[in-house]
């Protein structure tokens, strides 16, 4: 007979089953999930903390020039580190058998040697290391320490000292193209030029070593894993950099010698559009920068955009030849000062009587007043697209870091004064490159090839990319450009700057411009000009075209400042690239008025 004190025992018995099952069966759940459900991140927790893992760095890629040389490239120094505290312990150890065979003060002088310090001075920062915290694991010896120190150090096999290699980037050649390899900050991430530019091919992506830790932190064996680094790419330049150091010591004195803030010679090659040389004067060491102000950091052949003036008469006489408006024997009455039917005033640089101008002599003295005239008989829209098509208002084909575009105003905004100023190269602006791409197409019987800076990137592995071929396209006929090699020719030889800018043995075709520059109130500063020449060599079989400028020269302020140099320049190029001399002789010389 079940009385009520069983029932009670046994009910009791069951909540207590119950709640036994119920935390039972939580902790089973709980189990699941943590061995079954959540496993693998609890693996890889636990993992994580019995491993340790140590990045590899990959080496930045090299900049080369056309040859090979290199521009750029990283390289290993070392940073030494003492350990006070088991300096100490060996000093103070009694047990010679456990004592260093070189006492404190013997290595001391032995490190010392090798990192150019004094022996005093080397104990000096361990007794300072020690007086500030008796248990000190660290103190700096010296950073920066090449390779061959190093394995110095390393020999004297001292259980304290200690070498952390670091990668560093070097620039062999110094200021040699520095302006266009640009360089690194320092936490190494690219700022200008080439390093920026071609970031993508230069970098490298680091690896990794990653292993387990057993009791007391002991590497286990066998469980090691690593991600190897991969180095970065080779950039080759179409640049050769002994050309480059020649022509930026040339011009760096040139314009010292004028008196200049600025000088720059640009080279391109005629049939490929490759850029062979870009020397500015200043020009930055990339090892170290600060030896120039921040504004000459940059590449100015592709960042500053000047009006160029009378070298871009040259493209005017391309447009109204190849628009059939005249020939270089077509003429002209043209005084040094004219007012023209809508109000504008043009003159010439220096006071002259009342001339029948040819094109060709105009292009020989240099006449605004003759070039408006000429200039005027093609529509302004027309003109604008030649200034367009030969480059004008657009950067060039190599994108280069901070490129300037330049500046050229819709035609239809022109008002009566630019009608006319703009063909004579004022109210548009260029850079350097642009003006040598402009006279490649003249040089290349009227094709304009895109200009080029970098041939090719070479991965790690040695894979080749190479740069896309250039763009190639007419943009005048090929009579027009040899119509205006012949009237460049006739201004290298009959000019006022013919007996400067002559190249023994060789026939050359060239062009001088003076540009005003503004002053920021809508006017041009008085007496302050940016002066060019450019020229094509041989003229009679196009290799090169060279251009030369000079900013706010002061003690030539006319074109003819910047003479000497284009003729060294333009000796040095035919040099370096065994032009072979001009073998015909130049024919009859086209006649400066009818």
């Amino acid at each position: 007979m079940t009385t009520r004190a069983t029932r009670g025992t046994r009910r009791r018995t069951v909540v207590a089953l119950a709640v036994i099952l119920a935390v039972l069966s939580a902790f089973i759940l709980r189990l699941i999930d943590i061995q079954v459900v959540q496993a693998d991140d609890h693996v890889a927790d636990s993992l994580g903390k019995l491993s340790s893992s140590t990045t590899i760095p990959g080496a930045r890629g090299d900049i080369v020039d056309a040859e090979g040389t290199v521009l750029a490239s990283d390289a290993f120094v070392y940073d030494a580190q003492l350990d006070p505290k088991l300096i100490h312990q060996y000093e103070t150890e009694t047990d010679p058998r456990k004592k260093p065979e070189l006492s404190w003060d013997q290595a001391s002088e032995k490190i010392a040697g090798i990192v150019g310090m004094t022996g005093d001075e080397v104990r000096g920062i361990v007794a300072a290391a020690l007086e500030k915290n008796p248990n000190s694991r660290y103190a700096k010896l010296k950073n920066g320490l090449s390779t061959e120190q190093y394995l110095q150090l390393r020999d004297l096999r001292l259980a304290y000292l200690h070498n952390a290699s670091r990668a560093i980037r070097v620039y062999p050649d110094g200021a040699v193209a520095g302006n266009l390899v640009g360089f690194l900050n320092g936490a190494g991430e690219p700022q200008y030029g080439i390093e920026r530019m071609d970031q993508s091919c230069l970098a490298a992506k680091n690896g990794s070593t990653t292993y387990r830790r057993g009791q007391g932190g002991v590497r286990v064996p066998g469980s090691e894993r690593t991600v190897p680094a991969v180095d970065g790419g080779t950039v080759r330049l179409t640049i050769d950099a002994d050309l480059n150091w020649y022509l930026q010591q040339m011009i760096a004195e040139e314009a010292q010698r004028q008196g200049a803030r600025a000088g720059s010679v640009t080279v391109v090659e005629v049939k490929t559009g490759k850029i062979r040389a870009a020397a500015e004067y200043p020009s930055v060491d990339p090892n170290d920068v600060d030896t120039v102000p921040q504004e000459f950091w940059r590449s100015h052949v592709f960042s500053d955009a000047y009006e160029p003036g009378s070298t871009f008469k040259a493209i005017t006489a391309a447009t109204v030849i190849d628009q059939g408006k005249a020939t270089p024997l077509s003429h002209v009455t043209a005084p040094a000062h004219m007012v023209f039917p809508n109000g504008a005033v043009i003159n010439d640089a220096a006071p002259h009587p009342v001339y029948e101008y040819t094109l060709a002599g105009a292009m020989i003295d240099s006449s605004n007043v003759s070039l408006s005239m000429f200039g005027s008989r093609v529509d302004p829209g027309t003109r604008e697209e030649y200034l367009r098509s030969f480059g004008v208002g657009s950067p060039t084909a190599v994108d280069f870091h901070s490129e300037a575009a330049g500046i050229l105003e819709d035609s239809a905004k022109w008002d009566n004064q630019s009608l006319y100023t703009t063909t004579f190269g004022q109210h548009f602006t260029v850079t350097p490159v642009q003006i040598a791409g402009a006279y490649q197409a003249i040089a290349n019987d009227g094709r304009k090839i895109d200009l080029s800076l970098v041939e090719s990137c070479t991965d790690a592995d040695g894979t080749v990319h190479e740069a896309a071929a250039p763009e190639s396209r007419r943009i005048i006929k090929s009579e027009t450009a040899a119509d205006v090699r012949r009237m460049l020719e006739n201004v290298a030889v009959q000019s006022s700057n013919a007996r400067a800018v002559k190249v023994p043995g060789y026939r050359i075709g060239m062009k001088t411009g003076t540009g005003e520059k503004p002053d920021g109130h809508g006017g041009y500063k008085k007496g302050v000009y940016f002066t060019n020449m450019v020229g094509i060599a041989p003229i009679e079989d196009p290799q090169y075209v060279v251009v030369v400028t000079l900013d706010e020269p002061t003690k030539m302020r006319s074109s003819a400042a910047t003479a000497v140099a284009f003729q060294q320049a333009v000796t040095q190029v035919m040099k370096t690239y065994r032009v072979p001399p001009s073998s015909k002789p130049m024919g009859e010389l086209l006649p400066k008025f009818n």
